[in-house]
């Protein structure tokens, strides 16, 4: 009878430890030079109907559905998307938009769990036809899907598909 006690009482410590230790946010970002006007690039970015032509999604799902609600370019448009089990379903709304800086929206994921995150393209001026994008988002881990953040990096499974969109805007851009 202890010993299921002491088990119990172990196993609870664990589950209370792994809690304080869990990841409680996260930002993953990626950036890239890009030969062209900070203008012209940031004049792209704000579209959010551009994002079919270099999203690394897009790629995963050509055949997902979408919906799109108001002005592409200003603030409160808004994409709907559902797809495969690659790119599930949610929403995308633009938030606010700061010209030649940032253009920040809202990811709103449905499927394949309900998550909110903050997105953002920022563009900076490195020269005369040089322009660097980062592409970057965050939010918060929630209760107890932050225990799960323990075991995946979130970094390095989503990195690596900002840096092969980022890699298809630069083609885009420079051509």
């Amino acid at each position: 009878m202890y010993v299921l006690l002491y088990i119990l009482l172990g196993l609870i410590a664990i589950f209370l430890i792994l809690t304080l230790l869990a990841p409680k946010r996260y930002h993953v970002y990626r950036n890239v030079e890009i030969e062209c006007s900070l203008s012209d690039v940031f004049f792209y970015l704000k579209h959010i109907k551009n994002q079919n032509d270099w999203s690394p999604w897009k790629k995963k799902d050509p055949d997902m559905k979408q919906e799109f609600f108001g002005k592409d370019g200003e603030v409160g448009f808004k994409t709907k998307w559902d797809g495969n089990k690659d790119v599930g379903s949610g929403e995308q709304e633009i938030m606010r938009i700061v010209k030649d800086e940032i253009i920040e929206s809202e990811l709103r994921f449905f499927k394949p769990w309900k998550s909110t995150s903050d997105a953002y393209l920022r563009v900076e001026y490195l020269g005369d036809e040089r322009t660097k994008v980062t592409w970057g988002f965050s939010g918060k881990n929630k209760f107890p899907f932050s225990i799960f953040m323990l075991f995946f990096n979130m970094d390095t499974a989503v990195g690596k598909d900002f840096e092969e969109g980022l890699e298809s805007l630069k083609i885009i851009l420079e051509k």
